[in-house]
């Protein structure tokens, strides 16, 4: 039953790309997330669980989540359960109810099929990516070539080749962001409608995540006709800040509280110590502040490794992929002038998600191997941007970068549509 699983996530993702693309496209971005699919697979079988690469973890304790969620599912009916029901569901219920389903369906451990669905998920991902790099600017070719460097960024290969909750949590980052900066575009209530199973279900997989989100997706919504101004942003960052206190205030728990936990959790310092105990590990003289030494995190967090950076092997493949991302950045700071003079919206949205994103986990950055991992929705926004800067202005200007008919077409509801 586990290879008919994998079969069926195969099929639904040739439907996928056919319903995404117009005919001539469908037929150069199928072969490329085939094969993407398809190197995943064999990522999965002959290295993640052939032993070739020691690598891993959280992967497999995902998977006994979903046992106790299926032994749970035969005992006491078929719903979705919380932590309550199941005390280690206290993080990644979303991607382990999913798994539980695979297993489910498949009557058993199923890790292959398993790691087809989050492969699926990555594919989706990279959908997602050349339609809102559209959106922001790019060219067709631009996208295109973003498409592709994103089925095979390294790092999120390997985590979208087992069942690590990665790939969920920068598919539904990229896929909310993408509808913001549609909404901010051309507002659409669909949109805004979509949005919220999209932030449920990204709760479920990093809680923390949605409030990374938080305000480029209220300034979608608030002010989609306008071009964003900082006293907007300003004063919807207050209000939101006080909504989310008074909220809390009122019932003691919730979602803002539940930020704050995890943030002081992340930034305690026997947290940062565990975590910088390794190869990977990394510790700062910052006198036990974590605003201290700001700067230097700052570059570890999105920089590292460096060429210098002794380490595992798995450290020392890193720097391969580090060496293109200096390159994505580099290009990224160009396409960020070219919105600057012509789309300040687009790019003041797109900030608003890496600036603050980078900054918070930078307060927490004790661990190459792990920022590797927490900063591939930022990798991911970024990359847009070097996307502007592979452009041809006089091909596609960013004064108007997406067409009335794909915009119909394209973010309009949270499934791609034909484009």
């Amino acid at each position: 039953m586990e290879y008919v699983v994998v079969a069926a996530v195969a099929v639904i993702l040739i439907l996928l790309v056919h319903a995404s693309f117009g005919e001539r496209l469908m037929w150069r971005v199928l072969p490329v997330l085939v094969l993407a699919f398809v190197a995943r697979l064999v990522v999965h079988a002959l290295m993640l669980r052939g032993g070739v690469l020691e690598y891993g973890g959280d992967n497999f304790a995902y998977e006994l989540r979903a046992m106790e969620i299926v032994a749970y599912w035969r005992a006491e009916g078929f719903r979705f359960v919380t932590a309550e029901e199941i005390p280690s569901l206290h993080s990644a219920a979303g991607p382990c109810h999913i798994f539980a389903l695979v297993v489910y369906l498949c009557g058993g451990p199923a890790p292959l099929a398993c790691a087809a669905v989050v492969a699926l998920i990555a594919c989706g991902l990279c959908v997602v990516m050349y339609k809102f790099a559209r959106l922001v600017g790019a060219d067709e070719k631009s996208a295109f070539r973003l498409l592709v460097f994103v089925a095979f960024l390294p790092t999120l290969l390997v985590h979208t080749s087992d069942t690590f909750k990665d790939g969920f949590n920068a598919f539904l980052v990229l896929i909310c962001l993408w509808l913001a900066a549609s909404n901010a575009r051309r507002f659409d209530l669909r949109k805004v409608l979509a949005l919220g199973p999209l932030l449920w279900a990204l709760w479920y997989v990093r809680p923390y995540m949605v409030f990374m989100c938080a305000l480029p997706l209220v300034l979608g919504v608030v002010k989609p006709k306008r071009a964003l101004s900082l006293r907007m942003v300003l004063i919807s960052l207050a209000v939101l800040t006080f909504a989310g206190v008074h909220l809390d205030d009122a019932l003691n728990t919730g979602p803002l509280a539940t930020m704050q936990s995890e943030l002081e959790r992340g930034q305690s310092d026997n947290v940062r110590l565990s975590n910088a105990d390794g190869e990977s590990g990394v510790m700062f003289d910052d006198g036990g502040n974590v605003w201290n030494q700001l700067g230097p995190k700052i570059l570890y967090t999105l920089l590292s490794p460096f060429p210098w950076t002794a380490g595992s092997m798995t450290l020392q493949l890193g720097k391969i992929e580090v060496l293109l991302l200096y390159f994505v950045f580099y290009c990224a700071v160009r396409g960020a002038r070219r919105l600057w003079r012509h789309d300040r919206a687009m790019l003041l949205l797109l900030l608003l998600f890496i600036v603050p994103s980078t900054v918070a986990y930078a307060t927490t950055m004790a661990n190459i191997g792990l920022i590797f991992r927490q900063r591939i929705p930022i990798v991911l926004v970024v990359s847009l941007l070097a996307a502007v800067a592979w452009s041809r202005p006089d091909r596609r200007g960013a004064e108007s970068p997406v067409s009335p008919a794909e915009e119909r077409t394209g973010p309009e509801s949270p499934v791609p549509g034909r484009g």
